[in-house]
């Protein structure tokens, strides 16, 4: 599990964490989640934060509960989050991206060529995509 810290809420980071455990894989759509009680008990936390957190994503249709077994992955939670997070880093990464591209001149076709040169050193380093 991930490190927590102070800078932000210590319930979002909680949400956080799983929402990347489904994107990974690691926590496979219809398994079980650990318990907020968990959660507190490893990161050393109040279990009503960690049960701040749980519920975000309760909310949000990506877990769901199962009354007296505890909370599991929503069927077609993975894809949603992949869809949030594809539309989270084009307006995050993409778009300054291409204002500064159009700024040095630089064309759709240049760009596309260097984002694919660094894709292909990236996979060459090891690095995930």
């Amino acid at each position: 599990m991930a490190v927590i810290d102070d800078s932000r809420p210590i319930f979002i980071q909680i949400a956080e964490l799983i929402e990347s455990e489904i994107v990974a894989g690691t926590m496979a759509e219809e398994s079980q989640v650990p318990s907020t009680n968990e959660f507190a008990a490893y990161y050393r936390i109040n279990p009503a934060t960690a049960a701040k957190g749980v519920n975000l994503l309760v909310e949000s249709g990506i877990l769901y509960k199962k009354r007296g077994i505890g909370m599991f992955v929503a069927t077609g939670a993975r894809e949603k989050l992949m869809a949030d997070r594809r539309s989270a880093f084009q307006h995050q990464y993409v778009q300054p991206l291409a204002r500064e591209a159009r700024k040095l001149g630089i064309n759709a076709e240049q760009l596309a060529l260097m984002v694919h040169e660094s894709l292909s050193a990236a996979a060459t380093e090891g690095s995930v995509l």
